[in-house]
């Protein structure tokens, strides 16, 4: 697609594979929206909207990256976690197909998975003006057609509410173009292990209709090749393949008189057909079973195939009036989403048959876990931005949101109220179905509304041509209502009980900003972030051990988590470089904390009083002479608890003064280059390289007690006399990514990319899988093998 802002030749010095924040000159203390747009249009910056008005990023006052649409062509990525290991600071941990948690600068609380409704998120995500965070369910988007990805580092809680404690990731599309008829079509075919094909095909178009309307369409189509294994009865090759299918349409209506609006339908609906999981025990098929088995890289044991489907529809509306000297925006947005994560949960069930004396055919029935979601959202956010040169600029504005989210569990297991009966005795299977469906021992209805309101506004005021000073706060008022109604024989038979949750309050921050020169700036900030509390499900005591109820049968409900940031940082530029840096340190309080009540089969949160996360992030790039680029970016950080709960509680949750906070690398580094010289009159050719290094990581905060691990299976079945154990060092260890790619782009708009992914084709663990403590399965999360492939692009 055509760049009308950026001019092709500046966009490959701004475009180093996975550049970090790219900035060739200094901005003026003062930029306002005009002089941003007009320093974007002679290629000279990257314009952004992190304070909700356009900046150049050297003039916003706090840490920022922003991936642009040519790195992320180039670098290949196709999803957010492939762009995080560029990003400083950014780091994702993958549970699997759409089920990936983000974290920003160590703030992190530990692995949610798929039945911990009620947990907020603690890194904001929006699309453009609309906010689609989904706690666990980041919105795993298509990257076509973007104009840039932006990761705003620290809490944004005055401008993006809760949600926003650590940061805030938006994607910012192109919007529709008035006078512009442009368009790009691509296509794609790539193979993943050596085995498996996928491809993909996209495209989008910009319409302009007279002098008032334009209207921009993308649609595409991708199909993800597999790369994991599955024995046993549902055996098959290349398992955990899928695809990916949507668009978006906008329209944008502008009379000239200083009124547009732009309505927009996204749609998107991605499939998968397993999950990215490693095993090491299964309680079917490991070593000490007849006959023993022991798994290979990307492996897995199943009874039956798992699948995954997140369908989700957005509608909004955005609205801008010139008032003379400021322009008011109205954001209107509906999300409808509606997610299934369908799991072979046949060794969950068959470890619980197993305790209760089963036969061998009871404990080897298929038994299928499956969660629902449905979500439906309305919000609306109306503020005033300043739109004039004075040295006062400022926004205010108000914000509405209500939420309905209902969260289904069923456990459907074909003929196990026939064996309940006949183990436990006559009349057991009425108890079971506890008017759910038969056969199903574990059923739970969660809805839950969410209501909030906030007034926010910052102002920024220029006391001298270096310096400026901002000031910002938001109200917030949050009411929370959760229903919850449980049966089955494996549930406590929980009857519309009601929990409600409601909290207010003020989130302030004051940020500096001092140009050294024209080519240095000095900011520092104090930010403060905010993430709502809420209540535990009830444990599934049938399930529990006696010494595991009474360790976490006492959480019930927690509290707000609140947290402070205080910051300094550099951004300076000049000819062919550029230089970010920040230190920050975090201090957190009451931060909620998210562990695995071992045999319960249940997870629980509660809050630890004080934690903490301090460090140095610093991104670089230099361009020592025509066509050659070079960006190395970096974290150093420090993520721990600074309260230490009283055993054995700290032994059981890893709350322990100095311990790690969980999922995140306490280093993390990536390099790329990239050199383009003319091969002909009217054609570029390029070659590119990125290295990504992964610090070591615990997927939860008890990862790190007695470690490595040892799991007691305690399950006498199928040659197992049920004192075997396992024993798993769950210190995820560092990795390395290293990608190649070469390509050639013509005048006329036409390119040709082939590029190597993972060249040494690392098995990356992402995360620590378990089932019931360990006791049913064991694995891990892996990344995508090496994989290569071939774009085709036609740009006109």
């Amino acid at each position: 697609m055509k760049n009308a802002n950026v001019s092709k030749t500046t966009r490959v010095r701004l475009a180093m594979l996975c550049s970090c924040a790219p900035m060739l000159i200094a901005a003026p203390a003062m930029a306002q929206e005009t002089d941003a747009e007009e320093e974007a249009a002679s290629g000279n910056v990257i314009v952004v909207t992190a304070t909700k008005r356009d900046s150049t990023i050297q003039d916003v006052p706090f840490s920022i990256n922003a991936q642009t649409a040519e790195d992320i062509q180039r670098s290949g990525a196709t999803t957010l976690e492939d762009l995080s290991r560029n990003v400083a600071g950014l780091s994702i941990q993958n549970l699997g197909p759409g089920q990936s948690q983000v974290s920003v600068r160590g703030v992190s609380a530990g692995q949610v998975v798929r039945d911990q409704p009620g947990v907020k998120e603690q890194v904001g995500v929006y699309l453009d003006e609309s906010v689609i965070s989904l706690s666990l369910f980041t919105p795993d988007l298509d990257l076509f057609d973007l104009n840039r990805v932006e990761t705003l580092r620290g809490p944004q809680g005055t401008l993006f509410g809760s949600g926003s404690v650590g940061g805030t990731i938006r994607y910012i599309t192109n919007q529709p173009e008035m006078g512009v008829y442009e368009g790009q079509v691509e296509g794609n075919l790539n193979l993943v292990d050596g085995d498996d094909l996928g491809y993909h095909v996209k495209g989008a178009v910009n319409i302009p209709v007279g002098d008032t309307i334009a209207i921009r369409a993308v649609g595409y189509f991708t199909e993800y090749g597999g790369f994991i294994d599955a024995v046993g009865p549902a055996a098959g090759e290349d398992i955990n393949g899928g695809e990916r299918y949507g668009g978006r349409i906008a329209v944008k209506f502008d009379a000239g008189n200083g009124f547009s609006l732009t309505p927009r339908v996204v749609y998107q609906k991605i499939k998968a057909d397993g999950f990215n999981r490693q095993e090491i025990f299964n309680l079917y098929s490991n070593e000490f079973t007849t006959p023993a088995f022991t798994f290979s890289e990307r492996e897995q044991y199943l009874l039956q195939r798992e699948a995954f489907e997140d369908e989700t529809l957005i509608a909004d509306l955005v609205a801008e009036v010139e008032l003379g000297g400021a322009v008011l925006t109205s954001v209107t947005s509906y999300t409808n989403r509606d997610i299934l994560v369908s799991r072979d949960a046949s060794a969950l069930t068959g470890s619980v048959s197993v305790d209760l004396g089963y036969p061998d055919a009871g404990v080897n029935l298929p038994s299928n876990l499956r969660d629902t979601t449905d979500l439906k959202s309305w919000t609306q956010e109306v503020r005033v931005a300043s739109d004039n040169d004075s040295a006062l600029q400022w926004v205010i504005g108000g914000f509405y949101s209500d939420t309905d989210r209902f969260y289904r569990q069923r456990l459907p297991t074909p003929g196990y109220d026939a064996f309940t009966d006949a183990t436990l005795g006559a009349g057991t299977s009425a108890a079971v179905a506890n008017g759910f469906p038969a056969d199903s021992p574990f059923n739970s209805d969660l809805p839950y509304n969410i209501e909030q309101i906030a007034i926010f506004g910052e102002a920024t005021y220029a006391f001298t041509d270096a310096l400026d000073v901002t000031l910002g706060a938001r109200y917030y008022d949050f009411e929370e209502t959760r229903t919850i109604t449980t049966g089955g024989l494996f549930a406590n038979g929980d009857t519309g009980q009601v929990d409600e949750t409601s909290s207010d309050g003020i989130s302030p921050r004051i940020l500096v900003s001092y140009d050294v020169s024209d080519s240095v700036t000095l900011n520092a900030q104090a930010s403060k972030g905010f993430r709502l509390g809420g209540v535990n499900d009830p444990l599934n005591v049938p399930l529990c051990s006696p010494e595991d109820e009474a360790l976490f049968g006492g959480f019930q409900s927690y509290d707000d988590e609140t947290l402070w940031n205080y910051e300094i940082g550099a951004k300076a530029s000049g000819d062919g470089f550029y230089a970010n840096v920040a230190g920050f340190y975090n201090d957190i309080k009451n931060l909620q904390v998210t562990l695995d009540a071992g045999s319960c089969s249940s997870r629980i949160v509660f809050n630890v009083e004080k934690a903490h996360t301090m460090g140095v992030e610093a991104e670089f790039g230099f361009s020592p002479s025509a066509g050659l680029d070079f960006v190395v970016s970096g974290s150093l950080i420090e993520a721990e608890f600074d309260t230490t709960l009283p055993d054995p509680l700290a032994g059981a949750t890893g709350i322990r003064e100095g311990n790690r906070l969980p999922s995140v690398p306490e280093f993390q580094f990536s390099a790329s280059s990239s050199y383009e010289w003319p091969v002909s009159d009217n054609a570029d050719a390029y070659i590119s390289a990125s290295y990504s290094h992964v610090g070591s990581r615990f997927t939860q905060p008890a990862d790190q007690e007695n470690n490595p691990r040892t799991f007691a299976h305690g399950l006498p079945f199928n040659g197992m006399d049920g004192s075997e154990t396992t024993t798993v060092d769950l210190l995820l260890p560092s990795y390395d990514i290293v990608n190649l790619s070469a390509g050639i782009d013509f005048d006329s708009g036409l390119s040709f990319v082939l590029y190597a992914n993972n060249i040494f084709d690392e098995n990356a663990l992402l995360s620590f899988d378990r089932e019931r403590g360990g006791r049913a399965r064991l694995g891990y999360q892996v990344n995508t093998p090496r994989t290569y492939g071939i774009t085709v692009r036609q740009s006109f």
